[in-house]
């Protein structure tokens, strides 16, 4: 199955008086690059997230966001730290005897003062176990994008292997008809050049060019790389790297053809293929 690196996932989900919202991005990547984020009181489940992450997908740089809205549950109560109160009572009862002019804290002002509201410590167990059953949901949604871009991705190079296919065979075509006519070229400048060449040696030497300027091993690559191109496509594991490496090995071959091409119409078949299998590479960067 082919996935595309790039996909976009969000989740809702309601749990324990807490609206927790997932957004997943995901892009291309040379490899798996997970990168959460997290509010305070979530920095606990990262391992668990990057983990979760790492069995789903193989490869590109995944942002995971979470945000969070605490939802009101009627009238919070308010616990008071007695102990800290009473030392702050002290210090001012102490501070006042010393002034000419002392202006009484108010029970507010008191409130507001550091460690004198107790902390209400909170079971999150259930919050963050909640995080992730909606995290692995926002990951199913990101890997059908994934997915449904994939099947894309596989029919736009699908095409592409076809026009390439189409270029090969008219080179295959073409090539008896410039090797004939490539003969008769070369013959005829040895003989404007010598009297009476030596057969022979006239023979040897047009053997030893014609293998130069032979393409027929090189189209027979184009054509088994194609073919191994198609192979992958329909594979059900990660397949980017292996495609990305016969992209390289294609655009060579198309290289090597140019280089050698002994007629206008085989040039014009080598550029129309490199401009085809570049086409198949920019889409195949994104193939995870």
């Amino acid at each position: 199955m082919i996935r595309s690196m790039t996909a976009f996932a969000s989740s809702e989900f309601e749990v324990e008086g807490y609206t927790l919202i997932w957004e997943i991005r995901s892009v291309n990547h040379r490899y798996l690059d997970v990168s959460p984020r997290l509010p305070e009181i979530f920095r606990t489940i990262e391992p668990l997230v990057r983990e979760a992450v790492g069995k789903r997908l193989k490869r590109g740089k995944v942002d995971c966001n979470l945000v969070y809205r605490k939802q009101k549950q009627g009238e919070e109560s308010i616990e008071i730290n007695q102990a800290r109160l009473k030392q702050l009572l002290k210090a001012t009862s102490k501070i006042e005897t010393n002034m000419e002019q002392f202006q009484k804290l108010s029970a507010l002002d008191i409130l507001r003062w550091p460690g004198v509201q107790a902390e209400v410590r909170e079971d999150l167990e259930p919050v963050h176990d909640g995080a992730m059953l909606l995290l692995n949901q926002a990951l199913e949604q990101l890997i059908d994008s994934r997915e449904r871009e994939g099947a894309n991705i596989l029919e736009m190079v699908d095409s592409r292997c076809e026009l390439i296919q189409e270029q090969m065979d008219i080179a295959k075509t073409r090539l008896p008809e410039v090797q004939g006519l490539l003969r008769e070229k070369l013959e005829k400048k040895i003989k404007d050049l010598m009297d009476e060449p030596e057969q022979a040696r006239l023979e040897q030497e047009l053997v030893y060019f014609l293998q130069k300027m032979d393409v027929e091993e090189e189209l027979d690559r184009l054509e088994s790389h194609v073919k191994e191109v198609r192979r992958i496509l329909h594979q059900e594991e990660p397949v980017g790297r292996r495609l990305d490496f016969l992209m390289q090995e294609l655009n060579r071959e198309a290289n090597t053809l140019g280089s050698k091409s002994a007629d206008i119409q085989t040039t014009n078949v080598s550029v129309e293929l490199k401009v085809l299998i570049e086409q198949m590479r920019e889409q195949i960067q994104n193939i995870e």
